[in-house]
């Protein structure tokens, strides 16, 4: 890579301490959840506005590689720095600042998210995104890359309660898109375009959230079924009576395998390892009295077995499954590409059975789960880094995933974000038209392409690239 000496000692001169060029610490910022390492030159840790528009300024006359941080919870590669350069690490801006009355929140862009959830919900609000990560992930990073969750199918994902942002051009000049109104319509809205861009178009520093009532009631049931079509068949017939449940989460009989084999349980007796869909309702009570009737109703003509939580500590237990199935994965290999693709409900029966044949193709197990009420389903191909064959086998399966995805009028990633992983299938979502447009953008916002470079739209194969063979917060969680 090459070195950007004297502009790092340019910066150092003028924030100090906040700049640092310790190998540990650049070390420490050279990957993300992808596991994939590119070392920077320095690791910046801005105090004040003043501190990144500096940052910026510098980095732009000099055109410096700037890639923005939080919490480097990402899993696409999309906050490695793979130009090396400087990392703008946002993790300390962690403010969060509730207006009650209004029912909004601002939040700078290190604030976690699930520290944003307790401090709206303590005023009776809620908000609704909330990926798996929302422990350790960061506002900044759901807004890079557009992260829904659980709740996406029934209240939609972040860029649906983001109604304004604040943060820097890659010039080093200050911008605010949006205000901190429920109407804005003053101008191209470039808020939206910001969000999912996954920080090449500008650096967010606040946004202005929107908020909604906390649900008053919850109901949760847990469903089990022969097979996955018929999941998928039961799921179409409950959706056409026009229920719509907060969470409808699938894991298919893999996945159910692993989490039993994990926590020692099975799920339902006499039933063990088949495919599950867990719903819960949620609304007043009596919107959710009402439809638990229709919802009861349902299962007892399409499921197998159901079973309903009479609490929420029951409740608590009945999603026990559903948490511990990703970690519990890794017993069927170290390594996965874990692809959060789209899928039309229209396709979900045709999805199956073309799931059945890429595990018979590939020779590798491929558990599956997600959300349902959007179509949003976590496929995760597993293997050994360590043999050469498996791993070559992965690569092909997630091509013939990818192309067999937008065939059935999906999508490549649906909360992840393109980031270095999904770089091979962008070809296979949108047309050199359309690729062309969105690079025009690029260009037009960062004409000196520092603001995470190397991203989205340069081909990069994750598989040939050697992993760190270290332990992350989140793998097994």
């Amino acid at each position: 890579m090459p070195s950007f000496g004297p502009a790092t000692r340019q910066l150092q001169g003028k924030l100090g301490a906040r700049v640092t060029t310790d190998h540990d610490a650049c070390f420490a910022s050279s990957f993300d959840g992808s596991k994939l390492s590119f070392l920077p030159e320095a690791v910046v840790k801005p105090k004040t506005k003043a501190d990144i528009a500096a940052t910026l300024e510098i980095a732009n006359k000099r055109k410096v590689p700037v890639t923005t941080r939080g919490a480097g919870s990402s899993l696409t590669g999309s906050g490695s720095p793979v130009k090396g350069g400087w990392v703008l690490d946002l993790s300390g801006w962690n403010k969060i600042t509730v207006d009650a009355e209004a029912g909004l929140a601002r939040v700078q862009a290190g604030a976690v998210v699930a520290d944003i959830h307790r401090a709206v919900e303590a005023c009776g609000w809620f908000y609704p995104p909330d990926p798996a990560s929302k422990q350790y992930c960061t506002i900044g990073g759901n807004i890079a890359c557009n992260a829904g969750g659980m709740h996406g199918g029934k209240y939609g994902v972040t860029r649906d309660f983001v109604i304004a942002l604040k943060g820097f051009l890659p010039t080093g000049e200050y911008v605010e898109w949006g205000a901190a109104t429920k109407k804005f319509s003053a101008g191209f809205n470039l808020r939206d375009l910001w969000i999912g861009a996954e920080g090449m178009l500008g650096v967010v520093t606040e946004a202005t959230l929107k908020l909604i009532p906390l649900p008053a009631a919850r109901w949760t049931l847990l469903t089990s079924f022969a097979d996955e079509a018929a999941a998928f068949r039961a799921i179409r017939a409950l959706f056409a009576l026009r229920v719509q449940p907060a969470i409808c989460e699938f894991l298919d009989r893999y996945a159910v395998q692993c989490a039993e084999a994990k926590t020692g349980k099975t799920v339902f007796a006499g039933q063990a390892g088949r495919p599950v869909i867990l719903l819960e309702l949620a609304g007043t009570a009596s919107e959710v009295a009402e439809t638990r009737e229709t919802v009861l109703a349902w299962a007892r003509a399409n499921t197998a077995a159901c079973r309903e939580a009479r609490d929420r500590v029951e409740a608590e237990e009945l999603w026990e499954v559903r948490r511990k199935c990703s970690g519990a994965m890794f017993a069927l290999g170290d390594s996965k590409l874990n692809e959060d693709i789209v899928v039309p409900m229209s396709s979900y029966e045709k999805f199956a059975l073309f799931l059945d044949k890429l595990r018979r193709s590939s020779r590798l197990p491929i558990p599956t789960f997600g959300h349902l009420a959007d179509g949003n389903l976590h496929v995760n191909i597993m293997y050994h880094r360590d043999n050469r064959a498996e791993y070559l086998r992965a690569e092909k399966a997630v091509c013939r995933l990818m192309e067999g995805v937008v065939k059935l009028g999906g999508a490549i990633s649906g909360e992840h974000g393109i980031g270095l992983a999904k770089t091979p299938f962008m070809r296979f979502q949108h047309s050199p038209a359309q690729i062309k447009a969105m690079l025009a953008v690029k260009h037009a916002l960062d004409p000196n392409g520092i603001l995470n470079p190397g991203k989205m739209f340069t081909l990069f194969k994750v598989w040939e690239h050697p992993r760190l063979k270290i332990a992350l917060p989140w793998d097994h969680k």
